[in-house]
């Protein structure tokens, strides 16, 4: 099988006037993070997810500055990035129904819970809602294998989830779409 290449050195990051990793971030960062580690590699996870609890993914110029305020190349950012589900490196829905999809989760059935999300929320895995407040996606594993089905609905754990449950809690958001965290 040939390889599949692209033409990666030309291209081009969407540039926005404001950086992402702002001052109040950098600060944060060197005094809470930095200190933890022996080398700044060590803080990369941590402030990957500070900037994507700040925005709700991690758009390609916040991974160059983070790569520059950290002296990485931008390949190890983006590599670490892209090989963890949590982060997210398109933007997504203002909620976000995470599905374990473990072999305990599996198991107790957890394609009913996903297929109940389908039908309430007109996409499939991986798709956000069309009014951008709901993205459905499937995770390998969320820890919770003796309480499955398992669903992160937003930073909420759901255990031993049922279709009913599922839809219960996205109706719930839908009338209060302000309240909880959806980042």
């Amino acid at each position: 099988m040939a390889w599949i290449t692209k033409n990666s050195a030309s291209m081009k990051v969407e540039r926005r006037d404001e950086p992402y990793l702002t001052e109040a971030m950098r600060s944060e960062a060197t005094n809470t993070y930095l200190p933890r580690y022996e080398t700044k590699h060590g803080a990369l996870i941590p402030v990957l997810h500070m900037v994507q609890h700040e925005y709700g993914w991690l758009p390609k110029q916040s991974l160059m500055e983070i790569a520059d305020f950290l002296d990485l190349t931008p390949a190890d950012v983006i590599d670490t990035a892209s090989f963890y589900e949590e982060f997210w490196l398109e933007p997504k829905g203002k909620h976000t129904i995470s599905v374990c999809r473990s072999i305990a989760c599996e198991f107790c059935d957890h394609k009913a819970v996903t297929d109940a999300c389908r039908a309430k929320l007109g996409i499939e895995i991986g798709e956000t809602t069309d009014d951008e407040q709901f993205t459905l996606v499937e995770l390998e594993c969320l820890g919770a294998c003796g309480e499955a089905p398992a669903v992160l609905v937003d930073e909420k754990l759901v255990k031993y989830c049922t279709p009913e449950q599922i839809v219960k809690e996205i109706e719930e958001i839908k009338a209060n779409p302000d309240a909880g965290h959806g980042h």
